[in-house]
């Protein structure tokens, strides 16, 4: 071969190599935009919190220490809680109050974590405030300090590598909040001091971290609600799909269930309604009695009744969500909703607004306690094709809801996002977003809600 052809060769293959190793590099990286540093703090703000459980201030409340798990025993696998039999291998007796400890444990497997926190895109701080609140909460002797929850770590990262907090000034900050941001949101200098509460949201350290918390106030900019843990924590794919199974065949002949406090309002509320309603339609309604925490660690007690009723009824409480909400649609029993800040204006990120007539009704709270609809009546004309269609489309949102167990298998993790992988999305949307306002200069763009309808 001329020394010219073999000259030309050489050029062309290495051109072809080029070509390759571009090819190559511009591969998209799965892990832009999605980059977490877990910030590192000292154990008194986690750990040391987990070691002292069954000291003076337990997890559970002494008012309900007849019915509650242990605090301690509250703790097995990395705050699920224990087993809730020993054959059990997806129901736990979970404590909602853990949820912190496990969303820690569970972020710790993710992939796109840094340990520089300058490549990040997302800085979590694995602080556990809500068992930190305890003491303010539970002590009335601590009622005048709760403005102090969560003063100390403010200290510390103002104090320790302060350049990874100013660098966006908290806007990239977020940590976990096992709690309503309600009950953390008295102003710090408010006289006298709310029963129960604690300032941490308010504190203006913290005014530009983004709080994950079970219920968000009404212009949430600072929080974002996620699911209130159920009992169900499935580890692989095989163990979910025999849940949605048997819930999808299940024989349903309750028309509709009640689950929560029984004791009855001194004002008229919709509560109130309900009970009298159900008392009054035993044929057609269900009511389980959870007073006093009796339903908090025994998920027996009121999903095998869930699993056998068309409809379950989800009134506010003291606060408008409720926990119920979510073993509703894991039993496949359609939720009626009363309020839109029940579910529609809290959960975004996990159940889409716009789908919601798709798996729930609303009944106007007003038109019950006031203008007497009766709900069992509007419950039973709704056709059975249409309640078969609604509980269907629940069963296919129940993965969005729960949170699956730690170390859950690959085909389980690929099969679809659960809880935490999309407040994980969803933060790091909102991080993005305030971030770039930020950067350009839009201060007035860095509270806007648009992220909290994006449908993933």
């Amino acid at each position: 071969m001329p020394n010219s052809l073999l000259l030309l060769l050489l050029v062309v293959l290495r051109a072809v190599a080029g070509d390759s190793g571009d090819a190559a590099g511009d591969a998209p990286d799965p892990c832009s935009g999605r980059r977490i540093h877990i910030r590192t703090l000292p154990p008194r703000f986690n750990a040391q919190l987990l070691r002292h459980c069954d000291a003076a201030f337990p997890l559970a409340d002494p008012s309900a220490a007849a019915t509650s798990a242990p605090s301690c025993e509250s703790l097995a696998n990395h705050g699920l809680g224990p087993r809730t039999h020993a054959r059990s291998h997806s129901w736990y007796r979970t404590d909602a109050r853990l949820l912190e400890p496990f969303f820690h444990r569970r972020l710790l497997e993710r992939g796109c974590l840094v340990a520089d926190p300058a490549a990040a895109d997302a800085v979590f701080v694995p602080y556990y405030a809500a068992l930190d609140s305890l003491p303010y909460v539970l002590d009335p002797a601590l009622l005048n300090s709760s403005a102090l929850h969560g003063a100390s770590l403010a200290q510390f990262l103002a104090r320790d590598r302060p350049q990874i907090l100013s660098r966006r000034h908290g806007h990239d900050h977020f940590m976990v909040l096992a709690g309503s941001a309600w009950d953390h949101s008295q102003p710090p200098r408010s006289e006298p001091r709310l029963w129960g509460t604690t300032s941490l949201v308010r504190l203006p350290e913290f005014e530009n971290f983004t709080f994950l918390a079970f219920e968000s106030r009404s212009w949430p900019w600072q929080e974002h609600a996620i699911p209130h843990p159920t009992s169900f924590h499935p580890a692989s794919l095989p163990r979910l799909d025999a849940w949605l199974a048997r819930a999808r065949r299940s024989r349903r002949t309750t028309l509709m269930l009640y689950a929560g406090g029984v004791s009855r309002p001194s004002r008229p509320n919709i509560r109130g309604s309900i009970l009298a309603e159900c008392a009054n339609r035993t044929d057609a309604c269900v009511v389980v009695d959870c007073s006093a925490g009796k339903c908090s660690h025994d998920p027996v007690r009121y999903m095998r009744p869930m699993l056998g009723a068309k409809f379950c009824l989800e009134p506010p409480g003291d606060t408008p969500t409720r926990r119920s909400t979510f073993d509703a649609i894991l039993a496949g029993c359609v939720p009626v909703f009363f309020e839109d800040a029940a579910a529609r204006r809290q959960y975004g990120w996990h159940l889409p607004p716009a789908r919601y007539d798709e798996f729930s009704v609303h009944i106007q709270k007003e038109t019950v306690v006031l203008g007497g609809v009766n709900i069992a009546e509007t419950l039973a004309a709704v056709p059975d094709a249409e309640v078969r269609r609604m509980r269907e489309r629940a069963l296919e949102m129940a993965p969005r809801v729960l949170y699956r167990r730690h170390g859950s298998t690959t085909e389980l993790r690929e099969a679809g996002k659960d809880a935490i992988d999309l407040a994980v999305d969803g933060v790091l949307r909102r991080i993005r977003r305030r971030v770039l306002a930020l950067d350009q200069g839009q201060p007035e763009r860095i509270y806007a809600q648009e992220d909290d309808i994006v449908e993933t």
